[in-house]
Formats: structure tokens, C-alpha cells, sequence
């Protein structure tokens, strides 16, 4: 997947402008126009189009950099059974780690929400791994958790005094982890 961060960076560092990335990115069957108008959403991080591999390997060729020193690859858990603010506390730990030092964390944390942020690292670990980037040097440039509401299957009142009764929410959260070769 295309990191808008690295693109920027690189952009900026060999002193590219779009319309000469549109020009690489156009050999590939996209016109000019619709080229530049994908390269502006992806430095917006706006993934619309979606870039494609064959599109992500003509951007680091026009830019003379390896493929993986543009991308980053990505996961997450939907849905997740746990409070958002619990689960923030444990992807604030590996946030920035490298990999392995970030699954050692994660292993010996006793959090609940520990075991479903190492699922969905090890998760990313293997999209990377599949897309052939070097393992070793891969590190977590991403780390966040979003809420999702309340949890389906959840609704429960606790019953109180004269008649009341107040609602138990217990609530999910969307784990978003992506790591990046260094």
C-alpha cells in the first residue's frame, strides 16, 4: 500500500513535481490528466483511486527509489470486543517500536486488548511479508484505535432502585495497525 507520508518526503527530497510523476505513472494505460488527479488524492492520503502494484512500482521507478521505501502495509481488527480507551493504552506502548520489540511487548502485557493488537500486528507482519518487504527491518509507523459504538449482543439493563433501571454499554473499537520498512 502507498504511503502518502513517504511519497511527500520523497517527493520533496528528489525535488519531483507531479506532473512529472504523472508522466510515469501515464505509460501505464492512465492518461495524464487522471494520473495527476490520482497523484493528488494520494499526497492528500486520499486512497481514490486505490493505487495498484503495478502503479506503486512506476511511482518509485519514476522516483528512483526501491518500492518499499514508498509503502507501508496495513491491518486491523473490526469491531474489536474491548473499550477504545483501554485498547489505546496498550497500541500507545508499540507505537514507533520496531516489530519483533513491539511483539515481545505485547506478549508479556497482561491487558486483554494486548492479544488482539498482536493479532492484528502479526497480521501486517504477514501482508508485508507477502508483498516481499525485508521483515526484519519493518517497524510500526502506525498505531490507532477508533471506536465502533456500542458492542452487538450487549444490550442489558442493570436494575436499581424504585423501578429504574440503567443500561450496560459495553462497547468496540476499530484496531488500525501499519508498519514500514526503515
Amino acid at each position: 500500500m502507498l504511503s502518502s507520508s513517504k511519497l511527500n518526503s520523497v517527493c520533496a527530497e528528489r525535488k519531483m513535481s507531479l506532473e512529472q510523476l504523472a508522466g510515469h505513472l501515464a505509460h501505464g494505460g492512465m492518461s495524464t490528466d487522471d494520473a495527476l488527479r490520482a497523484l493528488k488524492n494520494w499526497q492528500k492520503n486520499l486512497l481514490k483511486p486505490a493505487p495498484k502494484t503495478e502503479d506503486v512500482e512506476r511511482l518509485a521507478d519514476g522516483l528512483g527509489v526501491a518500492v518499499g521505501d514508498i509503502s507501508e502495509w496495513r491491518a486491523s481488527y473490526r469491531y474489536a470486543p474491548s473499550s477504545p480507551r483501554k485498547a489505546r493504552l496498550v497500541t500507545e506502548m508499540i507505537n514507533g517500536r520496531s516489530v519483533q520489540d513491539a511483539l515481545d511487548v505485547l506478549k508479556f502485557e497482561h491487558k486483554r486488548a494486548a492479544r488482539m493488537v498482536e493479532q492484528v500486528l502479526s497480521s501486517a507482519i504477514a501482508n508485508a511479508d507477502e508483498q516481499e518487504a525485508n521483515v526484519e527491518e519493518l517497524y510500526v509507523c502506525e498505531a490507532r484505535v477508533d471506536g465502533a459504538g456500542r458492542r452487538i449482543g450487549t444490550k442489558a439493563w442493570h436494575p436499581k432502585d424504585r423501578g429504574r433501571a440503567h443500561p450496560i454499554r459495553k462497547q468496540a473499537s476499530h484496531i488500525h495497525v501499519a508498519v514500514a520498512e526503515i
